[in-house]
């Protein structure tokens, strides 16, 4: 019994948390760092570094480093890191292994609004840096957030099957939607939105990074504030409210941030799968349940597995690019049953 109020309490010294996250920062900031390299075009590193210190021309290797190369990286981190830590935190609260952002429908809702935009005729716009793909994808998360949480209030708490089934059914309402879409669709519109659906972060340039921070950087300050407490709340709502937990209040934060951070990455890099899935599994596999340490390690993990994917998407049958969708399934689809083994065993 003391153990387990020891992991609910989340208390943990600093000196073991440090060492426990750089074994995760380490590797990814090797990943990160090695990544805008590698690529189908070899990229001369004295050129690059000649641009930057103002010595030379701006040749193209830094044209593709920093105008390709480096914006994919970073988008791809923060997608990803923020698409691992959601899992983990909605794992968390509904203390359900499979509970991820597109379980709960806020990835079908985002989708949803990003084909319409794509299908429906002469709808095209644009809003300061936005445009009609992502202001309608942005749209279509908020709105299954909004819904979705509206169906899983209960007597003013917030009901963590009647949200588990609020987003299942909205999630399949989407690809229903969505499916009808592509069958009214002009065919050539089609290949827009088979691409967009399968995810991909192919960026020029840093507008696109820009356009996450609106929901990206509140939606992950609420999901990390909520770090400690999450730790009493898997042990049950009676007994974090026993240790002095706001039930209600962490759970309303843990799914208005996870759904913000989610709408956020949806809007620019479209729906890419399995890494809030897969990612917390490993975590809490290689560092136990301590939320304190499985929130930030999904994070790095997270994002480093993410720009591990879209390496690979990029470089693997260059000069064609894979979407990245499919290269986290290819790799998720395997790590997840291995972990399911497991667990059974």
């Amino acid at each position: 019994m003391g153990n387990t109020q020891s992991t609910a309490s989340g208390l943990l010294t600093p000196g073991k948390f440090l060492l426990v996250i750089l074994r995760y920062a380490f590797p990814a900031l090797v990943v990160v760092a090695i990544c805008p390299f590698l690529g189908g075009e070899v990229l001369n590193f004295t050129d690059i570094v000649t641009a930057v210190t103002h010595r030379g021309p701006w040749n193209a290797d830094s044209e593709i480093f920093f105008f390709h190369r480096l914006p994919r990286v970073i988008l791809a981190f923060l997608a990803g890191s923020a698409l691992g830590l959601t899992g983990a935190v909605f794992q968390a609260i509904l203390r359900n292994p499979l509970a991820t952002p597109y379980t709960l429908g806020i990835t079908g809702g985002g989708s949803l609004g990003a084909v319409i935009a794509i299908t429906v005729p002469n709808l095209y716009f644009s809003w300061g840096i936005f445009n009609a793909v992502q202001l309608l994808s942005l749209v279509g998360s908020t709105a299954a957030m909004a819904f979705i949480y509206f169906l899983a209030r209960t007597q003013g708490r917030l009901s963590m099957n009647s949200l588990l089934l609020a987003g299942i059914s909205v999630s399949i309402f989407s690809g229903a939607m969505i499916l009808f879409l592509r069958y009214l669709a002009n065919p050539n519109f089609l290949l827009s939105v088979e691409r967009w659906l399968m995810g991909g972060l192919d960026v020029t340039g840093f507008n696109e990074i820009a356009l996450l921070f609106p929901l990206y950087l509140p939606g992950i300050g609420l999901l990390f504030l909520q770090m400690r407490s999450l730790n009493q709340l898997t042990l049950g709502d009676e007994i974090a409210a026993g240790y002095g937990v706001d039930v209600k209040r962490v759970q309303q934060c843990a799914f208005i941030g996870g759904s913000l951070a989610t709408a956020g990455v949806v809007a620019v890099a479209g729906p890419i799968g399995f890494i809030g899935l897969v990612v917390p599994h490993i975590v809490r596999r290689l560092s136990g349940v301590n939320q304190v340490i499985v929130l930030p390690a999904s994070f790095i993990a997270g994002g480093a597995f993410l720009v591990a994917c879209d390496t690979m998407a990029r470089t693997m049958f260059y000069p064609r690019e894979i979407p990245v969708g499919i290269i986290t399934a290819l790799i998720g689809v395997p790590i997840f049953i291995h972990l399911l083994i497991g667990i059974r065993r």
